[in-house]
């Protein structure tokens, strides 16, 4: 099994799957930051790399997974994002995660729409989901200006199955629909 050679492109970033120079960064990210709270918690470098490394298995294995999010300017790792569905998941997900110092810059819903376009078009999903921890009110924001709604309570499968989470989305004709528009991101 091999990665597809995948880059999406928007104005501000540059999303391709992870890689092991990643591996500094996102673990960091997955260390240090208040929005951990919401994710499971602070995690040690092995876990970081175990996530990392699934990350880059689903890549291999499904065609498909989070994407590294490059800021162009910069050219540095700055979170991940994209199309997510490990087993027992409620759902098709783009999810979003981005370092604290680009937060509010707009990066998330820029990234996810891009992400979203990609699921819809090459992997064929029916509807996008997002499982947003209720307290996690910067994500309800994102998903919001994606113009997905608050659907359903959900759980996510063990060992993140110990509180209910909040599935908010969207089917692929409301997303299309939305772009068409011009309204998203």
């Amino acid at each position: 099994m091999t990665i597809p050679d995948i880059q999406l492109e928007t104005p501000r970033l540059i999303l391709r799957p992870p890689r092991m120079e990643d591996f500094d960064a996102w673990a960091e990210f997955m260390n240090a930051g208040d929005y951990l709270r919401y994710i499971g918690g602070p995690q040690p470098r092995p876990l970081a790399w175990r996530g990392l490394m699934s990350v880059i298995g689903s890549w291999a294995a499904l065609g498909y997974g989070f994407f590294s999010i490059i800021e162009k300017d910069s050219g540095r790792w700055i979170g991940r994002l994209g199309p997510w569905q490990p087993d027992g998941w409620p759902g098709t997900e783009v999810g979003w995660g981005v370092i604290e110092s680009v937060g509010g810059k707009g990066y998330a819903s820029e990234g996810a729409a891009a992400a979203m376009d990609w699921a819809v078009e090459h992997l064929g999903w029916t509807e996008i989901i997002h499982t947003i921890d209720a307290g996690n009110l910067p994500s309800k924001r994102v998903a919001a200006k994606l113009g997905s709604r608050y659907l359903r309570q959900g759980r996510l499968p063990v060992p993140f199955d110990e509180k209910e989470v909040e599935v908010w989305g969207q089917s692929a004709e409301e997303w299309r629909a939305r772009r068409k528009a011009g309204a998203a991101a």
